[in-house]
C-alpha cells in the first residue's frame, strides 16, 4: 500500500475519533447540565420535602407510593435523590475549587522560583498523597467535627497536590518558550511573567484536570458520607443513603441501586466531559 493509500485509509478513521471526542464532549455536558439543573431545583422545590416521614408508607417500591418508593423511615426517594445532588455536587465543585486554586497557586510558584522550593513543594506533595482523604476526614473531625466543612477541606487538602503537580509541569514548559525568554529578556519580574504570560497557558490543562477531579470528588464524598464524615443528617446525602440501604438490600434493592447509578452517572459525566474538553482545547489531540 503506497504512502498515499495509507494517507486515505486514515483520514476517515480520524473523522471518526473526531467525532467520538465531540459525543463525549456533548454527552458529558448533557448528564452535567442535567444534574445541576436538578440539583438548583432541589433548593425550590422537591416532590415531598427530604426530611418529612411516612412511616405508614415505608418501603414502598417505585411506582407503589411515589415515582421512587420511600425508604426505611418513608422518605421519599426522588426527593433524597434531588437533595443528595445538591449537597454531593456544591460539596464536590467547593472542594475542587479550594484545592484547584491553591495547587495551582503552588505549582506556579516552584516553576517560578525552582531549586529547594520546588524541591520541597514536592516532598510535600509526596507526603500528602501517603495521606487518603477519608483519613484526612478522619483526623479534621477530631478537631473540626464531622460535616460539610469537613469533608470540603478533607477532599480539597487530597486535591492540593494534584493540581501542584500538573501546574508545575506545565508551568516549567511554559517558562521554556520563546515568548517567556523574550520577556525575561526585555527586564519583566518573575511575577508578572507569571501572571500575564505562563498562567493564561496552563489554564486549559487545569481546567481539564479540574474537570476530572470532580468525578473523583464526587466518589470522594459518598464515601466519606458512607462513613458518616460528611454532611449530618437529616440533610440526605447519596453515600449515606447507600449506607443506610444495606440493611435492607434484599427487601428493597432500590435504595442502593438508585443512589449508586446517580454516583455512577456523575462521574461517568465529568469524566466524559473532561475527555472531551481535554481533545478541544489541547491543539496536539485536535491535529490528530
Amino acid at each position: 500500500m503506497s504512502v498515499t493509500d495509507s494517507a486515505t485509509v486514515a483520514r476517515p478513521l480520524r473523522s471518526r475519533f473526531r467525532g467520538l471526542r465531540r459525543a463525549n464532549l456533548i454527552l458529558g455536558a448533557i448528564i452535567i447540565l442535567a444534574l445541576v439543573g436538578i440539583a438548583i431545583l432541589s433548593l425550590f422545590w422537591t416532590p415531598v420535602p427530604p426530611a418529612k416521614m411516612q412511616i405508614t408508607h415505608k418501603l414502598q417500591p417505585p411506582f407503589g407510593f411515589g415515582l421512587l418508593g420511600t425508604d426505611q423511615l418513608g422518605h421519599d426517594v426522588l426527593s433524597m435523590l434531588m437533595a443528595g445532588c445538591w449537597n454531593s455536587l456544591s460539596i464536590s465543585v467547593s472542594a475542587v475549587a479550594i484545592g484547584g486554586t491553591l495547587g495551582t497557586i503552588i505549582g506556579i510558584t516552584a516553576a517560578a522560583r525552582r531549586g529547594i522550593f520546588e524541591a520541597l513543594i514536592m516532598r510535600a506533595c509526596d507526603v500528602i498523597f501517603a495521606l487518603p482523604p477519608i483519613l484526612s476526614a478522619m483526623i479534621l473531625g477530631a478537631f473540626l467535627g464531622t460535616g460539610r466543612t469537613t469533608a470540603i477541606l478533607a477532599i480539597a487538602v487530597f486535591m492540593v497536590p494534584v493540581f501542584a503537580r500538573v501546574a508545575l509541569g506545565s508551568a516549567l514548559q511554559a517558562w521554556s518558550r520563546d515568548y517567556v525568554l523574550a520577556a525575561r529578556a526585555i527586564g519583566n519580574t518573575q511575577l508578572s511573567i507569571t501572571v500575564r504570560h505562563v498562567l493564561p497557558n496552563i489554564m486549559s490543562g487545569i481546567i481539564v484536570q479540574a474537570t476530572i477531579q470532580l468525578g473523583l470528588a464526587i466518589l470522594t464524598e459518598a464515601g466519606l458520607a458512607f462513613l458518616g464524615l460528611s454532611v449530618p443528617p437529616p440533610e440526605p446525602t447519596w453515600g449515606r443513603m447507600l449506607a443506610d440501604a444495606q440493611t435492607y438490600f434484599h427487601a428493597a434493592p432500590w435504595l442502593a441501586l438508585l443512589p449508586g447509578l446517580a454516583i455512577a452517572l456523575s462521574v461517568l459525566g465529568f469524566n466524559l466531559l473532561g475527555d472531551g474538553l481535554r481533545d478541544l482545547l489541547d491543539p496536539r489531540e485536535a491535529a490528530r
